[in-house]
């Protein structure tokens, strides 16, 4: 292949990671990824945004296959050895799941399931947002680094720290546990890509920790602030144990 023909089909490469990137940074204007849920004032999401902005994720990633000479060897954008992708991401994400139940137990002191009919939307969100996330940061960002001759361990660090400042999570009023488990899931998922050659593993791990924190904690990527959530809400409005409401039904029928 013609020298000019490979440096422009790279240049190339970089500019369509950029638009990833960008896509990223945009999540929350179509409420997907963290933000999958309903906005403070209660506006429900449109269903269209979200389609969009899995879309589109997908097509980038798609015209990073089809534009960059090597995806799959210079960008990780495969399997890499399966059997090793396969054990590596079921053990990456059941140490998901342990830290998922580790958060609820930690913030709720219980496990909180959320309602049935949100499971199919949450898996939805939580696997386009994990591909999404492994193939921009842990794919085509560390790939490009290390082929630039970046130090593994550096490269590793710096498209994690990107990652977590792509998702807002250090945003003020948002939970700190939650931006270092972000942080986390960029450090191992790199590690892992590089440890396997693709990143199969970084996908499956991410994807099953990103749905079992929807299901331990009924959110998809980020809590509400302490005192904010409907039990809590409703907690506060109930008189203190022990006390009674004169006048109430219930409390006349105990009279009685």
């Amino acid at each position: 292949m013609d020298d000019f023909v490979i440096l422009a089909r790279s240049l190339i490469s970089i500019g369509l990671l950029l638009l990833l990137v960008m896509l990223r940074l945009d999540a929350e204007k179509f409420w997907t990824a963290e933000y999958y849920e309903a906005t403070s004032d209660g506006e429900r999401p449109k269903l269209r945004r979200r389609i969009a902005w899995y879309g589109m994720g997908f097509a980038l990633v798609i015209g990073l296959l089809y534009v960059h000479p090597t995806p799959q060897q210079d960008l990780y954008l495969g399997s890499g050895d399966r059997l090793e992708a396969v054990l590596g991401g079921i053990a990456y994400g059941l140490l998901g799941v342990l830290v998922a139940i580790a958060f609820a137990t930690y913030r709720y002191h219980r496990i909180r399931f959320p309602d049935l009919w949100s499971y199919p939307g949450a898996l939805l969100n939580s696997t386009a947002t994990a591909f999404i996330d492994e193939a921009t940061f842990r794919g085509a960002f560390l790939g490009l680094m290390l082929v630039a001759g970046v130090n593994p361990t550096l490269a590793n660090f710096t498209q994690a720290i990107l990652y977590t400042l792509t998702t807002r999570l250090g945003a003020p009023g948002r939970d700190r546990y939650l931006l270092l488990l972000t942080l986390g899931i960029g450090l191992l998922g790199g590690w892992l890509t590089v440890a396997t050659g693709g990143i199969a593993a970084a996908f499956l791990g991410h994807s099953i920790a990103r749905f079992a924190f929807f299901l331990c904690t009924g959110h998809t990527g980020q809590t509400k602030p302490r005192a904010r959530e409907p039990e809590e809400i409703e907690k506060r409005r109930r008189p203190p144990e022990g006390w009674r409401i004169i006048g109430s039904r219930e409390s006349s029928s105990r009279e009685r």
